[in-house]
């Protein structure tokens, strides 16, 4: 497959564990196979950059697809708690990231590629909300599907990253792309105030049902 990784430089040799930990599923070279996603990330600072382009041989690799039917957005939203900082404070959170870890929580490190959403600033915010208590995990559900995040995937292991082979790098506009990358997160805030001032419905999920029911992985009531 054809992936790429948007920066602000040419990276022809990706350097494993050259990351922060505390990136949505921990150390890893993130890609995607959208060439204009990953040049709305190459200018996320509002500078020109790169869309550094590989081809990737996944062929026998393990790899954890968190977007395939046999997961949920929870298992998704485990992970981010795990790694990801800055989460919103209160008992209810606290108990919340603690049950998603213990019950939902897929380790990463078991795998060599990692395949699933990228938690933009705007999307962190949903799911802090959700962990918080103040939103239904239908709305969660529905604020995922706002922006169209597009996939991740992520190289983990040492072996995975034997599998890139560096091909070219594209540049990316910042006054092209920077302001694209805007435009989404406005849109996507747009329309989850309009769905979180919704009306809930009587059977609509919130973290304290779940806990208070004790759903785990599978349990047909999150699907």
């Amino acid at each position: 497959m054809i992936v790429y990784h948007g920066s602000d430089h040419i990276i022809e040799t990706p350097v494993y564990n050259g990351s922060k930990r505390t990136n949505d599923y921990g150390y890893g070279f993130y890609t995607t196979e959208s060439l204009e996603l990953a040049k709305e990330w190459a200018c996320s600072n509002n500078t020109d950059g790169f869309a550094n382009c590989y081809e990737a041989d996944l062929d026998g690799l393990r790899i954890l697809n968190l977007n395939s039917p046999e997961y949920n957005i929870l298992n998704w939203l485990a992970v981010l708690t795990k790694y990801r900082t800055y989460w919103q404070n209160g008992s209810v959170a606290e108990q919340a990231k603690e049950y998603l870890q213990k019950y939902f929580f897929v380790d990463p490190t078991e795998y060599d590629v990692i395949i699933g959403y990228r938690a933009d600033d705007s999307y962190f915010s949903f799911a802090q909300d959700f962990v918080a208590g103040t939103i239904s995990l239908a709305k969660l559900s529905e604020a995922m599907r706002l922006g169209k995040l597009g996939e991740q995937i992520v190289f983990k292991s040492r072996e995975s990253f034997k599998r890139l082979r560096f091909i070219d790098a594209k540049p990316a506009n910042t006054a092209i792309y920077y302001e694209m990358k805007i435009s989404r997160d406005i849109d996507a805030r747009r329309a989850y105030r309009n769905t979180k001032h919704s009306p809930d419905n009587i059977h609509d999920l919130f973290i304290l049902d779940i806990m208070r029911e004790e759903m785990k992985n599978g349990d047909p009531r999150l699907r």
